[in-house]
């Protein structure tokens, strides 16, 4: 690069590191340009005085500590030659890490000798009871000396009381990274502050280039907390800013209003119906009834507890868009739940269900149901009753999207358990309509404040906290078989009483066997030397020899033909089978009220909000349910909390709490849907509630003013590089 060519955040880092350090930090860490670099924050901060507490590392974690030699072993080894060094370091907590260097490196012992302090890198193993480290990266402060690094450049990095630890891999350490870092930040122009100049200042906020140079090498705590208080607001508004954005032309864009019509469909349905509506579900129909009449598009998240009603609240929905004139569409994630929202709408509807047929009511409507697995005469004739709008209601899986699946008048598009959807699957729905479509998304997985107001800001957001009347309280417990073996034999036991009482059991595996699928899991020990996840091939005939000899068991699985799955299902929802053995296939919305038991197999192999959709399928009679979660995890490991707390509460909102701490924001924000990069680091939807209901506020108040942020060029480019389009569809999408 020459002199007149100054350095930028879009400047390679081969031209800043070196093209080794660069091709490395490329190939293990995706950072190709300056700004990549910059925007890769420290993960943690350890001080001299406060250190990582060594007795909370969990085997298999890849760690970076901060340690002081305490005594170190020289022995010969037995099963080759040369010596094996055995270093003991340790922290002010009390806890102790070997690290062990095989060969004879004399140099190595004088080098680490007690007393020093340094930073170790490594993957945690166990030998006989005892944590360690084999062969870690480390690097020494203080002191001068062989391998040290305190007559180079590096030594500044670790001078001060603050010392970043990053996100690294075992060919880049965090001392590599931060060296990296010393040399873009010293080298690379800053970039100009994005943010207008009267709400930096109204809002407290430090400038861009010194939030980014605190957050790397803070010095001090306060200073560390101004830069990611900055920081965090740049990523909050970025996204806000895009949200209302879409929002704003959303509400801009024309439908076609279904308005509700007096002595119609939906009023006959109220009239049939054998039960009374909750008052979640009136107060939820009125709001969608209302934005369903407008001449704007409604895009309603409706979400609530599993078992909560929400499908008959899509069904109030789709009558009142019949009743107007339209047809509305209803996507589910499997044939499973598509068949059996299919036979519950018929079953609830009955003759309004039966246009054209004998003994229908006057205004009755059709209700189709089109899969993948449909013959070609069933699909001709369904198509047909779609094409000509004969068919007021429209159940499916991804079949719907196809080409050659039209609409009459498309005007409503209902999305089950939408996180199961992609967003070009969704949209692709929504374009068979002349028209936007009015849209209602439906998730049980209860969604904390934050994670709506952020990843859902652009819908409406209508939540059922109530249980029907007739539900029964479901017990969760967990099943510690490490320890407490007989206790499974107590399960199974479990099972046998629930059967002969007359009631039906679940037993869900990970995995399905027998060769790969896409929803199970690799046959394989993983990096932790555990066993393969059990599979439903391999359980169900051990319990048909064993401990639940004599029952009927069926097995279901994504594998299976659909006709298969759909006799099975129909079987166990008939009572035709005492126990089904199956994957998560039955995770959402299968509804058979006389099964009161399930035990989840290998549960700490399951997700939190996926562990409690899965025990929705139990207590959804007047029987109570039971919910055994069986796991080796050990007592005080992170996986064996995290079903203690699932067995703690059924509030499913305590869990997506839960769920949330658990895992990364970046998810949450569409990460893994897009495949993209992602500059949303540093933002918590759990701790900076406060600071995203702010960023919204200004958000609102800045694009009321300046829709597309033309007056804004710089903000508009920075909104750009934290949320890419594809990112914004996602968000838009919900």
């Amino acid at each position: 690069m020459t002199t007149s060519e100054p350095a930028t955040v879009d400047t390679a880092l081969t031209k800043l590191v070196g093209e080794k350090t660069a091709k490395a930090l490329a190939g293990h860490l995706d950072l190709h340009t300056a700004g990549d670099l910059i925007y890769h924050f420290p993960r943690r901060y350890d001080e001299r005085g406060e250190h990582t507490d060594i007795r909370a590392l969990d085997v298999g974690e890849q760690v970076t500590v901060l340690a002081q030699v305490q005594r170190t072993a020289v022995r010969p080894m037995r099963q080759r030659r040369g010596n094996l060094l055995e270093v003991t370091v340790g922290d002010n907590s009390g806890g102790t890490l070997t690290l062990t260097f095989f060969g004879n490196q004399a140099w190595r012992e004088r080098e680490l000798r007690p007393g020093r302090w340094g930073l170790f890198a490594g993957k945690v193993t166990e030998f006989r009871g005892k944590r360690q480290l084999n062969g870690p990266e480390y690097v020494l402060l203080g002191e001068g000396g062989e391998g040290e690094v305190a007559a180079s450049e590096e030594v500044e990095e670790f001078a001060g009381a603050l010392i970043p630890v990053y996100p690294a891999a075992a060919a880049v350490p965090t001392w590599v990274i931060a060296r990296c870092v010393r040399v873009v930040l010293d080298t690379v122009t800053p970039p100009d502050d994005p943010l207008p100049t009267p709400m930096r200042v109204g809002r407290k906020l430090v400038g861009i280039d010194t939030a980014l140079r605190e957050i790397h090498r803070p010095s001090s705590k306060e200073e560390l907390y101004r830069a990611r208080r900055r920081l965090k607001w740049d990523e909050a508004f970025a996204v806000q800013l895009t949200l209302v954005q879409r929002k704003l032309r959303s509400a801009s864009s024309p439908a076609t209003p279904r308005p509700a019509k007096a002595g119609g469909l939906l009023d006959a349905f109220d009239a049939r119906l054998p039960y009374e509506l909750t008052p979640g579900q009136r107060d939820v129909g009125v709001e969608i009834a209302a934005d369903l009449a407008t001449p704007h598009p409604m895009h309603r998240l409706l979400q609530g507890e599993v078992g909560s009603g929400k499908t008959v609240v899509a069904l109030r929905a789709m009558l009142q868009v019949v009743d107007a004139g339209g047809q509305a569409a209803l996507l589910a994630p499997t044939e499973v739940l598509a068949a059996q929202h299919h036979r519950g709408m018929l079953d609830l509807l009955g003759p309004l269900a039966q246009a054209g047929e004998l003994g229908a009511a006057d205004d009755a409507t059709r209700v189709e149901l089109v899969t993948g697995s449909l013959g070609a005469a069933a699909r001709r004739r369904a198509l047909a009753e779609v094409a000509q709008g004969r068919a007021g209601i429209v159940l499916g899986t991804h079949a719907l999207l196809y080409e050659g699946v039209d609409f009459a008048d498309l005007g409503l598009v209902v999305v089950d358990e939408q996180h199961r959807f992609g967003v070009e699957q969704r949209d692709a729905l929504r374009a068979k309509a002349d028209q936007p479509p009015h849209v209602l998304v439906m998730t049980a997985t209860p969604i904390p404040r934050t994670v709506a107001m952020t990843v859902y800001g652009d819908l409406e957001t209508s939540t059922l906290s109530q249980l029907p009347q007739g539900r029964s309280p479901i017990a969760s417990h967990v099943v510690p078989v490490a320890e407490k073996p007989a206790f499974l034999d107590r399960a199974w036991r479990r099972v046998r009483e629930e059967v002969t009482a007359g009631h039906q059991a679940y037993v869900v595996c990970p995995r399905i066997g027998e060769g790969p699928a896409a929803e199970e899991e690799p046959p394989r020990e993983d990096d932790n030397g555990r066993r393969p996840p059990l599979a439903v091939t391999e359980v169900a005939p051990l319990l048909a020899e064993g401990p639940l000899h004599g029952l009927r068991i069926g097995v279901l699985h994504g594998r299976l033909p659909a006709d298969e799955k759909d006799a099975v299902m129909r079987s166990f929802a008939d009572g035709d089978l005492d126990v089904l053995v199956a994957t998560t296939v039955v995770e959402v919305g299968v509804n058979v009220p006389n099964a009161t038991v399930m035990i989840v197999l290998d549960a700490d192999r399951f997700g939190v909000s996926q562990l409690h959709q899965l025990r929705g399928r139990v207590g959804r009679g007047a029987a109570p349910g039971l919910c055994l979660l069986v796991s080796e995890a050990a007592e005080g490991s992170s996986a064996r909390e995290r079903l203690d707390a699932v067995a703690s509460t059924t509030d499913g909102f305590k869990l997506a709490e839960l769920d949330l701490e658990q895992r990364r924001e970046g998810d949450v924000l569409g990460a893994t849907q897009s495949g993209r990069r992602s500059h949303l680091r540093l933002l918590s939807l759990l701790r900076d509630a406060d600071l995203i209901r702010d960023a919204r506020a200004e958000a609102i108040t800045l694009v009321e003013q300046d829709p597309q942020l033309a007056r804004h060029p710089a903000l508009a480019a920075s909104v750009a590089a934290l949320v890419d389009e594809e990112r914004a569809e996602y968000l838009e999408k919900g």
